[in-house]
């Protein structure tokens, strides 16, 4: 039975008013600027002082330096079998300009490969030093005596290292620290008498090493530098020393480097839809972005002038243990004067944290440039994501010191660059082609100097995978 016409009741009420989908369609949106994921905060680049360069290339200037064999040797592997390759021997001080490879064959074939658990002894303070080692793979701590009887540390060897080098001067010298095994340790070892039976039968070994131990070395100060003679403390009119300072005969020079790219923008789009955004501004906006971040990615790792490959080697130190702890971060504070900033990959800043809380410290924060973030003894950890991570989970922090006036690290760029976008950067039109579409070249000079070795310190090996 049908209902009655007017008592029909429904769940559905009558809309009244217009709906929400219809009237958008008539409504002018409110949106965004264009976003782009892979902004970062960039701190390198904002915390460098820039020094400009009219000439294109910049020439650090440095007192003379003396350099011993102080670099690492290198290594290769057939099976499980590992070698030293010949010509790095001459890494080692005694064996500095040595070039004789039949000799240095014959010295590297005589390098016996062990191995050695977490925890064992390599060698023993004051007892004879009988043999040359090389580490390959792993951690090695060496130990010394305090004052008073306690253990002090010394540093640590990692791989490429070497200690024992006062074997090849045939001495009767001893041992003047421990050294322990940290991880499982692979190395190279020389045993003196191995040595003994090669100096005796090659003469150009022989010979080299008896000339660089007999050669007298020419003054110089703490830090390796020719030294300058002063005469202070005296009475009367005594003969004054005379003296000079000497300069490195070829100084360095950085020639800024370019990260560029062409911006392709038709000019359909930009006549028929600049409104309410100016469409070619937004492009060039993300454009210079991404060349910002390719350019805190060169002063990084560029293999030339990067942060990373200019350490000087006594500057570059590894952990202790693996994780960064509070011990490793003074360690590396403490060879410089003036640090003014961390610099680490943001997993190294979370490992830095767990470090500190397991220790029961916990850091102040700082306030750089109006954010506040994670500090060590009132220097800012700065977080870079272009420091590399290895697959095994390791990677470095860096610690510098920056500025002319404190002979630190500095940024370089031009000056005066024609159609100047912003510092150091230009846009410049390259014309329009029968397909209406315009070119822009788009171009960001740039390079850093490490003005003092010492400015710039480097933390290595430093795990972030541990939990």
């Amino acid at each position: 039975m049908s209902p009655v016409p007017g008592t029909e009741q429904t769940d559905r009420q009558e809309q009244l008013s217009l709906g929400v989908k219809a009237a958008r369609t008539l409504a002018t949106t409110t949106k965004s600027l264009p976003q782009m994921r892979s902004i970062t905060p960039r701190w390198l680049l904002s915390q460098l002082p820039w020094v400009e360069v009219p000439g294109g290339s910049y020439r650090v200037n440095r007192r003379l330096a003396y350099t011993v064999g102080d670099g690492k040797v290198s290594f290769f592997q057939t099976g499980p079998r590992v070698q030293v390759v010949p010509l790095e021997l001459a890494e080692i001080e005694l064996l500095r300009g040595f070039a004789d490879e039949t000799a240095l064959g014959a010295l590297a074939d005589a390098f016996e490969q062990r191995e050695f658990e977490a925890g064992s002894t390599l060698v023993t303070a004051g007892q004879p030093l009988d043999q040359l080692v090389l580490v390959v793979h792993g951690k090695v701590t060496r130990h010394g005596e305090g004052r008073y009887g306690a253990e002090t540390h010394l540093g640590t060897a990692t791989d490429g290292d070497h200690f024992g080098g006062e074997l090849l001067s045939g001495d009767d010298a001893a041992w003047g620290f421990t050294a322990r095994a940290a991880t499982r340790v692979v190395a190279l070892v020389l045993p003196g008498a191995s040595y003994a039976r090669l100096n005796g039968r090659l003469d150009s070994l022989r010979a080299h090493v008896a000339q660089a131990v007999s050669q007298p070395r020419k003054p110089q100060n703490r830090k390796g530098e020719a030294n300058i003679d002063l005469s202070a403390g005296h009475d009367g009119e005594p003969v004054l020393a005379g003296t000079y300072v000497d300069y490195e005969p070829s100084p360095r020079e950085y020639d800024l480097a370019v990260a560029q790219t062409v911006l392709r923008v038709h000019n359909r789009v930009t006549d028929l839809y600049n409104d309410p955004m100016n469409q070619f501004e937004q492009q060039l906006r993300l454009t210079v972005e991404a060349l910002r971040e390719r350019q805190e990615h060169e002063l990084v790792n560029n293999p030339d002038f990067g942060l990373l490959h200019n350490a000087d080697l006594k500057s570059r130190i590894t952990t202790r243990t693996g994780p960064p702890t509070p011990g490793d971060l003074d360690e590396l504070l403490c060879r410089r004067r003036k640090t003014r900033l961390f610099l680490a990959h943001p997993r190294a800043i979370a490992a830095i944290g767990r470090e500190c809380t397991r220790a029961g410290i916990y850091p102040e924060p700082v306030v750089v440039d109006g954010k506040r973030v994670t500090a060590w003894r009132g220097v800012p950890i700065l977080p870079c994501d272009k420091i590399p991570v290895s697959e095994a989970g390791t990677t470095s922090v860096l610690a510098m010191r920056t500025g002319e006036d404190d002979a630190g690290v500095i940024g370089l760029r031009p000056k005066n660059l024609s159609d100047e976008y912003r510092p150091g950067l230009n846009v410049r039109f390259m014309g329009i082609n029968d397909r209406a579409v315009s070119s822009y070249l788009v171009s960001a000079y740039h390079s850093v100097a490490v003005l003092v070795p010492d400015a710039l310190g480097i933390l290595d090996d430093v795990e972030v995978a541990r939990a």
